[in-house]
């Protein structure tokens, strides 16, 4: 029998983020999204750097997530996140400032010492922060801990 809904645990070493019974989620893998329904089949997956979206009843909800794994089983996903951040809890504009400050970073020539990695990270993570905030709700979702 299949269970009617997957228990959600996205945690950081920091904090938990959410814990939450969800409809279905989609995961940011390292090679591209992951629709999870109930009675998934496990997987261990790494995680990339985007929005992590959940479905709650009716309402959709937004975590930024950049890098970590997660293990899928057939009724609970754990999302071990390098760093995570609920939707409501992103400064916008500091992320569109990392953003705008990535992307000129790009547009220059650079030198020898320039860290390109370093700077696509942060532009991917400042694009998921972004993402996230644009995607949230008004509803505060159950399971998420103060």
């Amino acid at each position: 029998m299949l269970p009617e809904a997957l228990q959600l645990e996205v945690v950081t070493l920091e904090r938990s983020i959410v814990r939450a019974s969800v409809a279905e989620i989609q995961l940011p893998g390292r090679d591209g999204f992951l629709g999870i329904l109930p009675g998934h089949t496990p997987l261990l997956t790494e995680l990339g750097i985007a929005a992590l979206s959940y479905k709650q009843g009716a309402d959709t909800f937004f975590i930024a997530v950049i890098g970590g794994l997660a293990e899928v089983l057939p009724d609970r996903v754990i999302v071990l996140a390098d760093a995570a951040e609920r939707a409501e809890e992103i400064d916008v504009p500091r992320a569109q400032a990392d953003a705008d400050r990535a992307r000129k970073l790009l547009a220059t020539h650079g030198d020898a010492e320039t860290n390109w990695d370093e700077i696509l990270r942060d532009l991917a993570s400042a694009e998921a922060r972004l993402k996230a905030a644009e995607g949230a709700t008004a509803a505060t979702p159950a399971g998420v801990e103060a």
